[in-house]
């Protein structure tokens, strides 16, 4: 069973990701900035009403929040998620189709939430958009059809991320951080989604969709008189009632640096991520210097990480880091991903570059460019009603000054190379740090044990664990021979796998960046001929041929005739079981057992090539590869699930290739013998 070659993935990948991360230019001097102030009042009911008159644009937006303080689930972790899955999905007024169909024939766009809903249209139909806006939030109808739809989505998501190791990093890093019994520290699990029931999901709306922390902010061409009444008559009737307020354990950080390692067989990169909390208000004095001094250190493709990791040392597409603000406790996050192979010497360069903002003043140039750039940021987002919504808001719900977002660009400016020192040490607590980090366990602990920094191992739950053993021997009497044996009968036999002439595949995928799912198709027969392509609508982006003549890589019109090792590789994976071939050879041997998807396999390496076989199933779980990519050594791995037999063989109907992100390919058809022709490796 093949793959699809890596070299088109990459070409496309590589086009999307310099465009991405191209520098933009610098920003000019900023303009003086007036944000309109709300005129406000309050229902009786405790909901508060912020109106925004902006008559430039015949449009208005109605922005509904809850602000409800975090709280915990349970074990019923994804109550939440499904509520606002189904508020509105349909009210006890009007059914899903039909109220789906009003929102669009007056072009409007509306989405709910747990924690409130927006709504945008032209300011003649906004009127009836805002009482549409109230009957979904107010009367939504959870049916038992609609609930069961929504659960199995979700659940279909979280085997979607099983094997994702940025999902696992994700996840890891906020346990750990944060604790478990922490709302930031939960994590949805398949045992407690399974465990919510629709009269919990009701149970959660009638407790915490209430009006006590209620704000709606309306924006645009509205008056505001019209507005109040208009609102007074739609949310009189939300009953006045309170949320619980809920308390939970502080998360504490550790009592010095440390390495959390969680050992991901299948990974081909590592997921470095270091972590402190923090607490951060808006309204504290170090909010602006504290925002300023992360953009220095990963918060622009100009930063100390950024410039260190992906454009001196080329390790990774990005290096990056985020500081979160707020009422309550949030984090200081650094991270990238890098390949297995220099993730001690990432992990260095990661900690070099903290210690240096820490201890060096920031050079008064970068530091003006770097405002420079936030600024003008900053200016571009004003005028959108979406963000004087979200001002508005701030102002109210983190108690900030009233004339906030008019200082703001003075206040950054005031930001002195003082003030980033001073704060890069009260928040980027290196010292007080956690070093996160999801990858291959047998690549990278030995580099990792070098570096002199404590090493903890945790599962992918974030629940601790032994040291991972990283390979065994293979039994003396276990060959290639037998492996390859072994892998033919499990998949049918030798009879039924030679009998496939044609092998057809067909099924989707994502990448970063595209905006629709693609269409990936692979067809192959026995006489060493291929077609693999990936298309979006009828749009073909990638396609490789090999044929008689030889193979050639088409991107976007734009074709490549293979030579050399390329078309040797290419040409090497144009046949639909190339374990009957393999099984003839003399000179491949068990290199021993690895752990890999959470079961040991038998490795069989073949030069830049290894093969991965269950050891109890005998099919093939996995296949890497290493490749050379811009003078660097990088391994690329494919893995092999959801067998399913197809006129007596069986094949994989989900292929998960990293390729610098994973691209997850789901078949939704596979034929044997049917479905190719001639013409289609032309």
């Amino acid at each position: 069973m093949k793959k699809i070659y890596p070299f088109l993935i990459l070409i496309f990948l590589t086009g999307i990701m310099q465009a991405q991360d191209r520098p933009q230019p610098k920003p000019g001097n900023a303009p003086v900035v007036n944000i309109k102030k709300p005129q406000t009042f309050v229902l009786a009911n405790g909901m508060k009403v912020l109106v925004v008159e902006n008559h430039k644009l015949p449009r208005v937006s109605y922005t509904l929040t809850l602000d409800n303080a975090p709280f915990t689930e349970g074990n019923k972790k994804g109550v939440d998620e499904l509520t606002s899955s189904l508020i509105g999905n349909g009210t006890k007024k009007t059914t899903k189709e039909a109220f789906n169909e009003e929102i669009d024939f007056y072009g409007a766009n509306i989405n709910f939430t747990s924690q409130g809903a927006y709504a945008s249209s032209l300011s003649k139909y906004s009127g009836r958009v805002l009482e549409l806006l109230a009957e979904g939030a107010l009367q939504p109808n959870f049916t038992q059809t609609e609930f069961d739809k929504e659960k199995a989505k979700l659940l279909e998501g979280l085997k979607a991320d099983e094997k994702s190791v940025p999902a696992i990093s994700n996840r890891v890093v906020d346990v750990l951080a944060f604790g478990k019994n922490h709302p930031v520290g939960e994590y949805l699990s398949e045992e407690t989604v399974k465990n919510v029931t629709l009269a919990d999901v009701q149970n959660n709306y009638n407790t915490y969709f209430v009006p006590e922390n209620a704000y709606l902010v309306i924006i645009g061409d509205v008056k505001f008189k019209e507005a109040k009444t208009a609102v007074e008559k739609l949310f009189s009737g939300w009953k006045k009632q309170t949320a619980p307020k809920n308390t939970y354990p502080t998360p504490v950080n550790v009592s010095s640096l440390q390495i959390d390692f969680v050992d991901v067989p299948n990974a081909v990169q590592s997921e470095i991520s270091l972590v402190n909390t923090v607490n951060l208000r808006m309204n504290d004095p170090d909010f602006f210097p504290a925002v300023i001094a992360n953009q220095i250190l990963g918060g622009d493709f100009n930063s100390y990480l950024n410039m260190n990791l992906r454009e001196q040392h080329a390790w990774t597409y990005g290096a990056s880091s985020s500081i979160g603000s707020g009422k309550y406790v949030t984090k200081f996050k650094a991270s990238s991903a890098v390949r297995n192979t220099v993730t001690d010497s990432a992990v260095v360069q990661f900690v070099k570059e903290i210690k240096r903002i820490r201890t060096e003043r920031v050079d008064p140039e970068v530091l003006r460019n770097v405002k420079a750039g936030y600024i003008g940021r900053f200016v571009m987002q004003v005028e959108k009603p979406q963000a004087v919504a979200r001002y508005a808001l701030n102002i109210e719900t983190e108690k900030l000054p009233a004339d906030f977002y008019e200082k703001y660009i003075q206040t950054i400016n005031n930001v002195t190379a003082d003030d980033i020192y001073r704060v890069a040490n009260k928040y980027f607590l290196l010292d007080n740090m956690r070093i996160v980090i999801v990858g291959k366990g047998s690549d990278v602990i030995s580099g990792l044990e070098k570096l002199q920094i404590p090493i903890h191992y945790f599962d992918k739950y974030g629940n601790p664990v032994e040291k991972p053993a990283t390979k065994k021997e293979a039994p003396k009497d276990i060959s290639a021979k037998t492996v390859f044996e072994n892998y033919i009968n499990a998949i049918g036999g030798e009879k039924a796998v030679t009998a496939v002439k044609t092998l057809y595949m067909n099924g989707t995928t994502t990448v970063p960046q595209a905006p629709n799912p693609l269409t990936f198709i692979s067809k192959l027969d026995s006489k060493g001929k291929m077609m693999v392509s990936l298309s979006m609508g009828t749009m073909n982006l990638m396609k490789q041929v090999v044929n008689e003549k030889g193979a050639y890589v088409e991107q976007q019109g734009q074709r490549k005739n293979l030579e050399g090792e390329d078309l040797a590789e290419m040409k090497a994976n144009a046949a639909p079981f190339e374990e009957l071939q393999l099984v003839k050879r003399t000179d491949l041997k068990v290199e021993g057992i690895e752990p890999i998807n959470g079961n040991d396999a038998y490795v069989i390496k073949d030069g830049k090539t290894k093969y991965y076989y269950d050891v109890k199933s005998g099919l093939k779980t996995a296949e890497s590869k290493v490749r050379e990519q811009g003078g660097k050594s990088v391994e690329q791995i494919t893995n092999f699930n959801d067998y399913k037999e197809v006129k007596g063989v069986k094949v994989p109907f989900n292929l998960v290739q990293n390729v610098g992100f994973e691209l997850d390919i789901k078949m939704s058809d596979i034929k044997i013998n049917e479905g190719v022709s001639e013409k289609d490796f032309l």
